[in-house]
């Protein structure tokens, strides 16, 4: 979005006032994966889409940083992160040379459900770990997107989608090269009750 009108700055005893109307240019869409050991954002991704195509390439995009590397990836319960290609994906990768079955019939890519437990079995190379539903705040990459809206995107004005996205791949530098730290989980609040 583009601000119609400049926002107006901040004058004694009046806040900074900021243009309702705004130019909609479009979207970009940023998929991320953020390293845990080291606080750093790794082979992001902005597309204009985030299909089952765009996430497989994502993760094919993330796999050949280090080709040889066993991967874990924590991904919430987006039907993407389910889907035929990653499971294509995962096979090829890991040398698994047997029938898949057939998307919607049978064999592993039947359902989602079947896709998901092949892509986290424990016994392959590179494998997906999926959040529970409504908790997104155990996937540490949604604590970063907190961070990129309040840095970046709140009440910013983007003149064109390239605009958006160049701003996002310098702000993932500017983190990496100067606020990158593992996330430090501190909450000392009570137990959960089973």
């Amino acid at each position: 979005m583009e601000r119609q009108y400049p926002t107006l700055p901040m004058r004694p005893l009046q806040v900074e006032r900021q243009e309702f109307f705004y130019f909609r240019h479009g979207t970009q869409c940023l998929i991320a994966n953020f390293s845990v050991a080291e606080g750093r954002i790794v082979a992001p991704s902005i597309l204009d889409t985030r299909k089952e195509a765009d996430f497989s390439a994502h993760i094919q995009q993330t796999i050949d940083t280090d080709p040889e590397a066993c991967w874990l990836f924590i991904v919430d319960q987006l039907n993407t992160h389910k889907s035929e290609a990653l499971v294509r994906l995962v096979a090829s990768h890991c040398s698994i040379d047997c029938d898949l079955g057939i998307k919607g019939k049978e064999g592993i890519l039947k359902s989602q459900k079947t896709r998901a437990a092949f892509l986290s079995d424990k016994s392959h190379r590179i494998r997906l770990v999926y959040t529970p539903k409504h908790a997104s705040w155990l996937n540490q990459i949604e604590i970063w997107f907190s961070i990129l809206v309040r840095r970046l995107l709140k009440r910013a004005s983007f003149s064109s989608k390239e605009n958006l996205r160049q701003r996002l791949i310098k702000f993932i530098e500017y983190f990496n090269t100067t606020m990158a730290k593992p996330f430090n989980w501190t909450y000392t609040g009570y137990p959960l009750k089973a």
